[in-house]
């Protein structure tokens, strides 16, 4: 059974920058065929797929976000990291981390396995 945890601040000021780790059990993130996604979800977006990490370590990322955002991986921890660096109030959100399926078309299509979310709120 793949797990998956969110770990990180619930509160962020704006201008700051969100760090947010996730922490995989039950399969590792240098497995063959799988990306590990960050999604979030606003009321006034929906589900929106912010980036992912490869297998391989390479990285993905939204084309709106790619001027500052930033995944890392820790393969000894088998973990993954999202930093979004001088958020503003648009960014809160609940952030997911999730094992994408991927495919032909690339990360940010299919999820298996998600982590449960934690609330990020970007706030003075």
């Amino acid at each position: 059974q793949v797990q998956l945890q969110e770990s990180g601040p619930g509160l962020v000021k704006p201008s700051q920058t969100l760090s947010l780790t996730c922490t995989v059990s039950g399969d590792s993130i240098t497995s063959t065929n799988y990306y590990w996604s960050w999604i979030r979800q606003s009321p006034g977006r929906g589900l929106e797929w912010v980036g992912a990490i490869a297998y391989d370590g390479s990285t993905y990322y939204k084309t709106s976000l790619k001027s500052h955002i930033s995944i890392s991986r820790d393969t000894s921890k088998n973990q993954f990291s999202l930093q979004l660096s001088s958020v503003t109030p648009e960014d809160t959100a609940v952030y997911y981390c999730a094992r994408d399926i991927g495919g032909v078309a690339g990360p940010g299509r299919e999820y298996d396995y998600w982590g449960q979310g934690t609330q990020v709120t970007v706030s003075s």
